[in-house]
Parts: C-alpha cells; sequence; structure tokens
C-alpha cells in the first residue's frame, strides 16, 4: 500500500534537513579530512558522500550497466562506483553535487523514501565520529528508520544478526526481538542494526 502524501512530505522534509546539515559539517573540513577512512569499511569519507550524490541520480540502464560490471555483485556495485565517482570529483565539486541534492525526491529502483532518511541519518555518523563530530539524529526519524531496518532484510540482516536479542529504546517505546536485552536510544540501536556498532558482549 502506497503511504499517505503527507507521511512521504515529512519524510523528504527530514530528508532535506539531513542534507542540509551535512553539507554544512562537510563544508567546514579541511581537504584532508575527506580521505579520513569512515565508519563503513573499505569507505572513505568522499567516498560515502558520492554515495549519497549518486543515490539521486540512479536509472535503469546506469544500474544494470554498473550491476555488469560487478558482476552481478551489489555491494560491490554500490562500493566501486562510489569510489570511481570520488577519485574523479574534486572536493568543491563533490560538496556542491550534494547540496544540489537538498530538495531531490529521487527514489532509487527497489527503495523507499524511508531508505533515503536512513541512508542520510547512517551514513551521517559514518561521517562524523571518526572526524569526532558530534551529530544529532532527531529520534522520529531515527525510529522510522529503525523500523525499516528491522523489517527489511539485505542488505543488513538485522533480524537474523540479532537473532536472540530483544531491542528497547530507551526514548520511544519501541520494542522487537525476543532474549537478552539491549537497551539504548533509537539512534544507537540504528547503528547496531545496520552492523555500525556490535551489540553489547
Amino acid at each position: 500500500m502506497t503511504e499517505p502524501a503527507t507521511v512521504n512530505d515529512t519524510i523528504w522534509q527530514a530528508v532535506a534537513e539531513e542534507r542540509t546539515t551535512l553539507v554544512a559539517l562537510l563544508r567546514e573540513l579541511p581537504e584532508s579530512a575527506w580521505d579520513t577512512a569512515s565508519l563503513c569499511e573499505g569507505w572513505r569519507i568522499r567516498d560515502v558522500v558520492a554515495h549519497l550524490v549518486l543515490a539521486t541520480r540512479v536509472t535503469i540502464m546506469s544500474l544494470m550497466g554498473n550491476l555488469i560490471r560487478a558482476r552481478g555483485n551489489t555491494d560491490r556495485l554500490v562500493h566501486d562506483t562510489a569510489v570511481r565517482h570520488a577519485d574523479r570529483t574534486p572536493t568543491a565539486e563533490l560538496l556542491a553535487q550534494l547540496r544540489a541534492t537538498i530538495d531531490s525526491r529521487a527514489v532509487p529502483i527497489g527503495t523507499t523514501p524511508i531508505d533515503r532518511l536512513m541512508d542520510l541519518l547512517v551514513h551521517g555518523q559514518d561521517i562524523a565520529v571518526p572526524l569526532d563530530i558530534e551529530r544529532v539524529m532527531p529520534t522520529a526519524a531515527a525510529q522510522l528508520s529503525l523500523e525499516r531496518v528491522w523489517t527489511m532484510g539485505a542488505p543488513f540482516h538485522a533480524r537474523t544478526r540479532l537473532a536472540g536479542y530483544t531491542l528497547t529504546c530507551t526514548d520511544t517505546n519501541w520494542t522487537v526481538g525476543a532474549g537478552t536485552t539491549i537497551s539504548g536510544t533509537a539512534a544507537e540501536l540504528l547503528m547496531i542494526v545496520t552492523g555500525r556498532t556490535a551489540p553489547p558482549g
């Protein structure tokens, strides 16, 4: 069932806000910081930014071509296309391209507006944490993303990886799973279900 327009409008407003604040954060970085390793293994900060830009440009033709180039491996496709774009794009231009996406409502095939929000929330931390920059995740947006990741399967397979745990948000009433309890804010649990933070123990 299609989500009501008002719900999608709220999600897209949150997406635009995340892009806006991320651009502001990146604008203050020295050139050298763009080559810092992100929380995403094998990704520099500039690669993460390139990925966020390319997520607004996916077409069926580009998807098929890059999938063939990656020999059918979607993880390799996402990584390699981002790295290629980052390598051939000067930092200032990459930042300008991200700024140009602020109001974009493009949704790649097989994804949803919530996926765009989740991507920005998590990748924002991928960028900020290694640089020791505090980047606050809005609670409502974090919970929407948390619920999406828990139910979506690939690429995170959260329910499989975290079988045997109960996840409980301390700042909302969201809880899921069965077993050893992991408590945290929606933002903290989002980082766990997307594999950025290991569960306790």
